[in-house]
């Protein structure tokens, strides 16, 4: 089940993007889709039982927003092999863990923002998303199924050149608009082995598995947890492939999981 969040007119609420193609295969792009519109919060966090209002509405007559507005971004450095080696080490033993602030969330064809007037470099970095789906804390592995909400596609955005002069990631992680999600969250696909790819205007520039992660989905549940208490929407980012390169102005970068759909954002000069 794909859950969007989007607005249509004046109205912000939660749908069910429903796709019914020839085939009976998922489309994972907006075309022919529909949105069947919720009531009710779909995390469980409100009084009102979740349910259908019966209103549907074309996806191309709404705007998605970022599905999910999240108390905090926990992501993962170096999680793939090959990106931990093209940034100049090894793997780490242990997953690296830093924050991103949830004013960083942006959403489908939102704009990435450029901050030319600090940065030189402003890195793209396709990323697996995991949404929790409820309050946990210190979760054993085999119970990590039980509060994972979902999955959407992700983009770690990072000024590089201020990553490396910082010598710690929060100023070039932290900027407004450097964490786009989207554009929904898939909550019945298996993370084990879905194809990331990440284009900048149409070219591939990141191709990898997730199989390929060095501490999968649940082995980061349960070490996150154990370090903090994740509330219902929190998102983990869950590392990034080799590949990972400069933004410029005017640029368009998506980033397509499969199985997921396809998150694209252009970036923009800030003034």
């Amino acid at each position: 089940m794909r859950i969007a969040r989007f607005a249509h007119g004046s109205d912000v609420g939660y749908g069910i993007v429903e796709d019914i193609q020839p085939d009976g295969s998922a489309s994972t792009d907006s075309a022919g889709l529909m949105i069947a519109e919720l009531i009710g919060h779909p995390f469980g966090t409100g009084d009102e039982p979740v349910r259908l209002t019966g209103a549907r509405y074309p996806l191309a007559d709404v705007r998605l927003l970022a599905p999910v507005l999240p108390s905090k971004v926990v992501a993962i450095g170096k999680n793939y092999a090959d990106h931990a080696l093209e940034m100049g080490g090894e793997p780490p033993a242990e997953p690296v863990l830093f924050l991103k602030p949830s004013t960083a969330v942006i959403g489908l064809r939102e704009p990435i923002v450029y901050p030319a007037e600090l940065s030189e470099r402003v890195d793209f970095e396709g990323e697996l998303a995991v949404v929790i789906g409820r309050l946990c804390r210190q979760v054993p592995p085999a119970r990590v199924p039980e509060v994972v909400f979902g999955y959407t596609c992700a983009n770690d955005v990072t000024a590089r050149d201020l990553q490396a002069r910082d010598g710690q990631w929060d100023r070039a992680k932290g900027f407004d608009t450097f964490c786009p999600l989207g554009p929904w969250i898939e909550t019945d696909t298996d993370p084990a082995d879905l194809e990331l790819t990440t284009m900048v205007n149409g070219e591939i520039r990141q191709n990898a598995r997730t199989s390929q992660l060095l501490h999968g989905v649940t082995a980061l549940v349960a070490f996150v947890s154990a370090v903090m208490t994740l509330l219902p929407g929190d998102v983990l980012l869950t590392g990034t492939p080799a590949g990972v390169g400069p933004l410029k102005d005017g640029d368009e970068v998506s980033v397509t999981i499969e199985e997921i759909g396809t998150l694209i954002n252009e970036v923009i000069t800030r003034d």
